[in-house]
């Protein structure tokens, strides 16, 4: 298990990348949350296996078609175990 926080900036509020986070995570099957940030970018925390966390990185690299992402950071951390699904907070 990995953990990984992403910090996703470029035309990412507002354009629904937060609900595309959700649902590509739940589709990997990865745990964690997504949120606005108040500097305009996205952080998006996720823990998985490497693969399950590779996957995850790549599609919020592309998001969704109405987003612009410009720069995506990667932070690993070990994960905590904590998160029992994947959520949208604010």
């Amino acid at each position: 298990m990995i953990g990984v926080r992403v910090y996703v900036s470029g035309v990412v509020q507002g354009v629904g990348f937060r609900y595309f986070t959700r649902k590509l995570a739940k589709e990997i099957g990865v745990k964690g949350y997504v949120k606005n940030l108040s500097d305009g970018r996205v952080l998006a925390v996720a823990e998985g296996e490497k693969e399950q966390i590779d996957k995850f990185i790549s599609g919020v690299r592309r998001g969704p078609r109405s987003a612009v992402v410009r720069s995506v950071e990667v932070e690993e951390y070990e994960p905590t175990g904590e998160y029992k699904d994947f959520e949208i907070t604010f």
